[in-house]
């Protein structure tokens, strides 16, 4: 169902059983999968694909990025399924000097005023609350919660069920399962709420909380690691973090204040 005041582009691909609102504007390289509903005053643009079964709020904008190098090239934006996304949202498709691409996986939730910038990458079952912006390039893993008037600097990596507590300002990278706060981000523990909660065992977790005290004694994650004894390094947890350290090298990982 299509109101009748929508303007909906002859080119744009409708699955079955979406319902759009009035005064939405749906342009002609978008693609809406079945089942999505679409609130009034919605503005979706550029080449967006939309999966299945996800709601989007009033004034919610998907448009070109905010990048003073975007010259309009054809990037893309691609959302997953069962997303909702509140009121006053934007999110941003890719450039080409991002590789040309944002993607939103499944059953996240943005709430109200909430920004995903051009090339970021958003896993699954990610909760971003109120006014927080995502910079450019930002990757934000599975099952991640960034509280509210929280911002993520561009090229940020937050790694899987860490969580971001409010009006954080994320300028480091947090590893998997981190507890970061603070006007300029440091870690504050482990988010051993998550983890119980995700019941992982009991063992792992507390073999995680003993490494996190070693990997952290020092600055230098790399050669604290390296002193890990092997018991530490068969936990899949401790594994996780380990390789989230090594892997990228953009943004300096956040560490305790202390």
């Amino acid at each position: 169902m299509i109101d009748k005041t929508t303007i909906v582009d002859s080119k744009a691909k409708i699955g079955k059983n979406v319902k759009i609102g009035p005064y939405c504007i749906i342009g002609p390289n978008v693609e809406i999968g079945e089942n999505t509903t679409i609130h009034s005053h919605v503005n979706i643009s550029g080449n967006t694909k939309i999966g299945k079964g996800n709601t989007f709020y009033p004034f919610v904008s998907i448009n070109e990025p905010q990048d003073l190098k975007y010259k309009g090239e054809p990037t893309k934006l691609i959302i997953g399924d069962n997303n909702k996304i509140r009121e006053y949202v934007t999110i941003n498709p890719g450039t080409v000097g991002g590789g040309g691409k944002t993607v939103i996986g499944n059953n996240c939730l943005f709430m109200i005023s909430s920004h995903i910038a051009h090339d970021c990458q958003v896993g699954n079952n990610v909760i971003i609350a109120n006014n927080v912006p995502l910079g450019g390039h930002v990757i934000i893993e599975d099952n991640v919660v960034i509280g509210g008037n929280s911002a993520v600097q561009q090229f940020t990596r937050i790694g899987r069920m860490a969580m971001i507590g409010g009006m954080t300002g994320v300028l480091n990278d947090v590893i998997p399962f981190g507890l970061s706060t603070g006007n300029r981000n440091s870690l504050q523990g482990l988010n051993l709420i998550g983890l119980r909660r995700a019941n992982f065992a009991n063992k792992d977790i507390l073999g995680l909380s003993e490494a996190y005290k070693e990997i952290f004694a020092s600055k230098n994650l790399i050669e604290n690691i390296s002193k890990l004894n092997g018991s530490f390094k068969d936990n899949p947890l401790i594994k996780e973090v380990i390789e989230f350290i090594n892997k990228d090298k953009k943004r300096s990982i956040c560490t305790p204040f202390s």
